[in-house]
C-alpha cells in the first residue's frame, strides 16, 4: 500500500507540478519491470532498451496533457504492450528486416537468474512451453508471475475484469503445465 501511496504521490508531483525529478524516481522504480516485459516479448537486448525507453517518453508526454490516470503501472504496461504491437508491425512490413535470431533464451538480466544449472534447464524448458502458449496466455502468466502484478493490476492493463483475468490465467497455467507433461 506504500508503495502505491508513494507512486501517486509522484505521480501528482510529475503530472500537476511537471517535476522531472519525480518522473525520474517513478522512473527508477519501474524500468526494470517494464525492461523485463519487453525483452521477454522481443527476445533482442538493443530493441528491448529502445522500447523501454519508447514507454516511459510515451508515459511522460500522458501525464502532461493532464490525462486521468488510476495506476502508473497500469499505464506503464498498457503503453508497452501497445509499443510491442508496433514493434512487431512495423517488422512485419519490412521483410528484409526479418532475421533470424538465435534459440537461445535468456531473461532480462543476462540469465543471471538461475542459481545452477538445473534450475536452469528447467528455467528453459518452462520458457519454451510458455512461447508455444497463445499470446494472451503468455501475457497474463508473465504479468502475474514474472513482473508480480496483483490481478486487479492485469485486469486494468488488459482491459478485462478481475473475474476474465483469473480464469484466463487459471486455462493458461493448464495448457502451460499439459505442455510441460507432455514435452521431452
Amino acid at each position: 500500500m506504500l508503495k502505491t501511496i508513494n507512486d501517486k504521490i509522484q505521480l501528482y508531483q510529475a503530472q500537476v507540478k511537471k517535476d522531472p525529478e519525480a518522473f525520474a524516481k517513478l522512473y527508477d522504480q519501474y524500468v526494470k519491470r517494464i525492461y523485463r516485459f519487453v525483452f521477454f516479448k522481443v527476445s533482442n537486448h538493443e530493441e528491448a532498451e529502445d522500447i523501454t525507453s519508447e514507454v516511459f517518453l510515451k508515459a511522460w508526454h500522458y501525464i502532461n496533457e493532464n490525462k486521468e490516470v488510476n495506476s502508473f503501472s497500469g499505464l506503464l504496461y498498457r503503453i508497452a504492450r501497445n509499443c510491442i504491437i508496433d514493434f512487431y508491425r512495423a517488422r512485419s512490413a519490412k521483410p528484409e528486416f526479418l532475421n533470424k535470431e538465435s534459440e537461445e533464451l535468456e531473461i532480462g538480466d543476462g540469465g543471471r537468474w538461475y542459481a545452477d544449472v538445473s534450475n536452469k534447464v528447467e528455467a528453459e524448458k518452462i520458457l519454451i512451453a510458455l512461447k508455444k502458449l497463445k499470446q494472451e496466455y503468455q501475457e497474463v502468466i508473465t504479468l502475474r508471475y514474472v513482473d508480480e502484478l496483483e490481478i486487479s493490476e492485469i485486469a486494468e492493463i488488459t482491459g478485462k475484469g478481475g473475474v476474465a483475468v483469473r480464469v484466463t490465467l487459471h486455462r493458461a497455467i493448464k495448457k502451460l503445465k499439459e505442455i510441460i507433461t507432455v514435452s521431452p
